[in-house]
């Protein structure tokens, strides 16, 4: 064992985040195997609260998540986790969203998620409603540099779930914290520029 979710709590959202990959079971994080054999998986990535320990554990609790969840760190290139035009029903919290962002390098993580697993992420994004499933083009390796070649991730498909334009630039999640976000003032993008294909 490496970590408990006690160690990175869910709230304020986005949530805290090891600096690491693991496998999650059992409230606690594990190192990852030796061999990782990625057969079968969907690796969708995770740049909100999807990679805090402690919101894996919610959605066992809540929505009937099993097994397993492996989390690899990952770099993204020309992607950023922004702040969503609105929050989120359950807590009046501010939301992340996906947008692109030229020049902009961030650590996020990818769940290797199985079939029932991204099932339970589809209804925990709102997939079709509040998110679209999207297959991203480029941007997203390991941090040896290996480029994953196929990445999904949840973009937003509403304007709620839009990156929130502040004197018309997004706001990085990285550079303001939960606290402010709620507060800010301004606009839907009308678009998250990203270059993607929605499944």
């Amino acid at each position: 064992m490496i970590f408990r979710d006690l160690d990175y709590p869910a709230d304020p959202y986005p949530g805290a985040r090891p600096d690491c990959s693991f496998v999650h079971r059992d409230g606690c994080g594990y190192a990852l195997p030796a061999e990782l054999d990625h057969t079968g998986f969907t690796p969708v990535l995770a740049y909100g609260s999807n990679a805090c320990p402690s919101k894996i554990t919610w959605l066992r609790e809540n929505l009937g998540l099993t097994g397993d969840v492996t989390v690899l760190q990952v770099r993204c290139t020309g992607l950023a986790a922004v702040w969503a035009a609105g929050f989120r029903a359950r807590d009046g919290q501010r939301s992340a969203t996906l947008a692109a962002y030229p020049g902009i390098v961030e650590t996020h993580a990818v769940w290797l998620a199985t079939p029932e697993q991204l099932a339970v992420l589809d209804v925990c994004e709102g997939r079709g409603e509040r998110y679209d499933l999207a297959r991203l083009k480029t941007g997203v390796s390991l941090p040896d540099g290996t480029e994953l070649p196929e990445v999904f991730a949840y973009v937003g498909a509403s304007p709620a779930r839009m990156p929130l334009l502040v004197d018309g630039a997004p706001v990085r999640t990285a550079d303001v914290a939960q606290g402010k976000a709620r507060s800010l003032n301004g606009v839907p993008a009308p678009s998250h520029g990203l270059d993607i294909v929605i499944v």
